[in-house]
């Protein structure tokens, strides 16, 4: 490995005819090539996905009711329900494994507007009427005051926590905002806290145009009673809530009287199970990539086999006279190794860096125009260059195999006989 003479041999071997050598390296340098730019292009696309995602908590489910399909116990198809406070309690006691229950109740939005006024400022939000415990469900960084607590719903204060597109739209920039009130449909709330959620798009402050006040004083607020437009549904970590659904919704289906096959009086979304179709789909996706990137490194190395089986062909005059001036077999054979090796590390390494400047180059390219939904930050781990570099020192001792085994074969009198 550390003999002179050995390198500047090998270096004379690839240099003979540098034409022949660089396209022997460019299939091999190809491969590695395709290989971390497509695993990049994969992790760009799962970090834009997961940004979607957010810091949800995805092994949660959403609930809202709907008009029934089917007459039951004497009440006609086509009714609507609501669901009630009292129905947390039951899904509780009912659903082992439940992390969080939250009932939810909401102006904007799909429930239709609802206007916020501060001053002589408009603006239309959605508001929700919530537990303490939805920050856990949907995280989000609290800026500045506090959060909605239990003492809160307990007294039924009257109180809002705003996101940062509300507060930029209903306050002038350096003005105070705890401890001001805002109107909603009419009614006065106290703002005691803002916050920030994190997504694709840096602060993203149309996505966090949200306002946050405790369920009863929502309730109270604008004549909800004891309804509940939704439900928010987290399991412990060691529970899916893929299997736990079903038993939820059949508590409430018993409960307000909804027949048992009406698969429609009760909405749900699982976001769990997105969110494992989606993983799967990560999973697919850096399938393919290392199948077609180590198909076409594959093509490259018996490219690079082919070749070496050239080179011995034309010094087998030379390995004759090597051999018969009493040069171990072995010698030869690590010889013809050492420079298949050596041709593969090269191309890989070129390989390597020639996808880590394109990597670099579309990371600049979106830092300067700014994030792109649903594809982000592609990069690779160290884990798979030093992996690469493996696949390339097993594969340049196997292109090199073949070649040293037939340069050993070559009797030495035949050898010395060839032109």
């Amino acid at each position: 490995m550390f003999n002179r003479d050995r390198w500047r041999e090998i270096l004379e071997v690839l240099t003979s005819n540098v034409g022949r050598t660089i396209l022997t390296a460019f299939g091999v340098c190809w491969g590695i090539f395709i290989l971390i730019v497509l695993l990049a292009a994969g992790k760009g696309f799962e970090n834009g996905i997961r940004a979607d995602f957010g810091d949800i908590a995805t092994n949660t489910m959403f609930m809202w009711t709907r008009r029934t399909t089917k007459p039951y116990e004497g009440l006609p198809k086509d009714r609507s329900f609501e669901f009630k406070v009292s129905d947390v309690q039951a899904i509780w006691d009912n659903v082992p494994n439940l992390r969080f229950v939250s009932p939810r109740n909401q102006l904007g939005g799909f429930r239709g507007g609802g206007n916020v006024i501060r001053g002589i400022r408009i603006g239309a939000y959605n508001v929700y009427g919530d537990y303490p415990e939805i920050i856990n469900q949907d995280p989000m960084t609290v800026t500045s005051g506090r959060f909605v607590n239990h003492n809160d719903i307990r007294e039924k204060r009257k109180v809002a926590v705003i996101g940062q597109g509300v507060k930029s739209e209903l306050y002038e920039k350096g003005e105070e905002v705890l401890g001001s009130y805002i109107k909603i449909q009419g009614v006065n709330f106290m703002v005691i806290g803002t916050y920030k959620k994190k997504n694709n798009d840096g602060d993203g402050e149309e996505a966090q145009k949200e306002i946050y006040v405790p369920f009863t004083a929502f309730a109270q607020a604008f004549n909800r009673g004891e309804d509940v437009g939704w439900m928010a549904i987290t399991a412990h970590d060691g529970s899916s809530i893929s299997r736990l659904k079903e038993d939820i919704i059949k508590v409430m289906k018993e409960r307000h009287k909804v027949h048992p096959e009406d698969n429609r009086a009760i909405g749900h979304f699982d976001l769990y199970e997105q969110f494992n179709r989606v993983e799967s789909l990560f999973v697919g996706l850096k399938a393919i990539a290392y199948l077609v990137g180590i198909m076409v490194l594959l093509s490259g190395i018996i490219g690079v086999s082919n070749i070496m089986l050239i080179v011995v062909k034309e010094r087998t005059k030379e390995i004759g006279i090597r051999r018969a001036l009493g040069e171990q077999p072995w010698s030869i054979k690590k010889q013809i190794l050492m420079e298949s090796i050596f041709l593969t590390i090269i191309s890989g390494m070129a390989g390597i860096v020639f996808g880590s400047l394109v990597i670099y180059g579309i990371n600049s390219l979106l830092d300067s125009v700014g994030p792109v939904d649903m594809f982000i930050n592609p990069s690779v781990s160290v884990g798979v260059v030093s992996g690469a570099l493996v696949i390339l020192m097993v594969s340049g001792l196997l292109a090199g195999f073949i070649p040293a085994n037939s340069a050993i074969k070559v009797r030495p009198i035949e050898a010395l006989r060839t032109d």
